[in-house]
């Protein structure tokens, strides 16, 4: 039994029929994540069949579209790629051709329009043809259900001015478009990753965008030390703890007893008008007694603003000197001292 599983612990560390290590895997001269560019002659022959994506695009760039179309169209030429715009139907379109040698370059074409659909500058979009150049779109309205809560976490990422996207862009080396419920970002897999996450713990109040571009400064300055390449940087990172704000604590109301009988109707004004016998009252003596009620308020009112008139001309009250008892001092002692300044007299 123990030879057998000995034997499965072996084969499990490689599934497959082909998952074996090779002799370039731990060969310090290659570097496996350079992206190399695409040679025509890796093939030949084309493409087999034809391949299109397509893309609707808002209204309001419907002005903005044929103007940079031309840009775009020479530019996917180049790769062999065709690309079309309806401004009818509202869409992009683009699909290989014979003359299409690169099989991926349909997927960076797809992107492209993607990013002018999001408007994205035509000049920025075109350098997503690039193999050394990704994109990632994303998607912020469904991570913020309260529209005011959106409208102001997106503005965290833009700051003032523009002042934290610009700071984004430049630590991390992507080129940045925050629109609407989306944001599009252009750069290396390394910095697309970075900005993600940046965008994700803001909008879901994780942790604000300020925060994370301290971060990302001193691990810039990190880098430039050779001697920290091989150890932990977390002993230099700051840790930031999320403050809550306190809320106050909403008062409990006392639960009434239950009671089946519904309360006692609230008596009406004519109902208080017979109870005190005004109602059986000529209008002339209604008219007559309100006139009296009228008086005595004012009578009333005229007594108080005198009494406030009359308050500025009164003297100050003087502060009383202490009594001898309550100074802690005998009356026998003060009266011994007096006769003895008679006597010296």
């Amino acid at each position: 039994m123990g030879e057998k599983e000995e034997e499965v612990e072996k084969k499990g560390k490689h599934k497959g029929k082909h998952d074996k290590p090779k002799p370039w895997d731990e060969d310090p001269n290659i570097d496996h994540w350079k992206i190399e560019k695409f040679d025509p002659s890796w093939n030949e022959g084309g493409m087999l069949e034809v391949s299109s994506f397509s893309t609707l695009f808002p209204k309001y760039l419907e002005k903005k579209l044929p103007e940079v179309w031309p840009s775009v169209k020479s530019a996917l030429k180049e790769y062999g790629i065709v690309g079309e715009l309806n401004l009818n139907e509202g869409t992009m379109t683009v699909s290989t051709t014979r003359k299409t040698k690169d099989p991926y370059i349909i997927i960076k074409a797809r992107d492209l329009i993607r990013l002018l659909s999001r408007s994205v500058p035509a000049p920025h979009a075109i350098k997503i043809l690039d193999d050394e150049v990704q994109c990632d779109i994303i998607k912020i309205a469904s991570l913020v259900r309260n529209k005011e809560k959106f409208v102001k976490r997106r503005q965290q990422i833009i700051g003032p001015n523009n002042s934290t996207l610009k700071a984004l862009e430049i630590l991390t080396g992507c080129y940045i478009v925050v629109l609407g419920s989306t944001v599009a970002a252009m750069g290396s897999f390394k910095g697309l990753k970075q900005i993600r996450r940046i965008v994700e713990d803001c909008m879901q109040n994780k942790m604000h965008p300020i925060y994370h571009i301290k971060v990302l400064m001193i691990k810039k300055e990190l880098e430039k030390d050779p001697a920290l390449a091989n150890e932990n940087w977390d002993r230099f990172l700051p840790k930031f703890k999320k403050k809550t704000a306190k809320r106050k604590k909403v008062k409990s109301k006392e639960k009434k007893t239950y009671t089946p009988f519904p309360p006692p109707p609230q008596p009406s004004k004519i109902d208080l008008q017979l109870e005190s016998g005004e109602y059986f009252l000529t209008n002339k003596k209604k008219l007559e007694k309100k006139w009296l009620e009228k008086q005595e308020k004012q009578a009333e009112k005229t007594a108080e603003n005198k009494r406030k008139r009359e308050a500025a001309f009164l003297p100050p009250e003087e502060p009383t000197q202490k009594i001898p008892e309550e100074a802690g001092i005998d009356n026998s002692e003060v009266a011994a001292l007096a006769k003895s300044l008679k006597v010296c007299s």
